[in-house]
């Protein structure tokens, strides 16, 4: 039975560490006024009928602080990754010059800066709501073992246990938002 506790409180662990690296993978995608390739991360082309990567067919590099350029491996896919990125609705409008896609990105207004926040607010109540779910699941497979024959002191000190590592990781998320509240405001 002791085995099977820890086990459960290992796997919640690991869970939400999971969601915290999802929570980070997200709040890189928006940006904070740097250009940054990962912020093009997810971003579907279509290659020949299927799907890919916008990564998987152009190499995408920093030319400076406000710019990322785009260059194909292929020149006949400027087009597709052309329409790719203004379908994605990014606010970045690319400049195609035959030969490499340049994403000009405009300096953010306070109105800009202000949604980008409450959009990262809003990526951290989904960590934050997965992380809950993951206790939830965690404490109600303890209730299970409780009801075959675990004690109630090691039941409540694995709950215990479980909120405890809850707390961490949402004082966590919350200084994840707070340090990108801060990068987007800082002008």
């Amino acid at each position: 039975m002791a085995e099977d506790v820890a086990s459960i409180i290992s796997t919640a662990d690991d869970h939400m560490k999971k969601a915290i690296n999802h929570l980070e993978a997200e709040l890189i995608k928006i940006r904070a006024g740097k250009a940054n390739p990962q912020m093009l991360d997810g971003l579907m082309v279509d290659y020949y009928g299927s799907p890919m990567p916008i990564n998987q067919t152009a190499n995408i590099s920093v030319l400076d602080a406000r710019t990322l350029t785009i260059q194909p491996w292929e020149k006949n896919m400027l087009q597709p990754i052309e329409r790719a990125i203004i379908a994605a609705n990014i606010g970045i409008n690319p400049q195609n010059d035959g030969v490499i896609i340049r994403l000009f990105l405009p300096p953010l207004t306070e109105e800009r800066r202000r949604e980008l926040v409450k959009r990262c607010h809003g990526e951290g109540e989904h960590g934050k709501v997965a992380i809950r779910n993951i206790r939830r699941d965690g404490i109600e497979h303890i209730k299970r073992l409780q009801k075959n024959g675990l004690s109630e002191d090691v039941a409540k000190d694995a709950e215990e246990d479980i909120q405890q590592m809850t707390d961490k990781f949402i004082t966590l998320v919350d200084k994840h938002l707070a340090a990108k509240e801060k990068e987007i405001m800082s002008i």
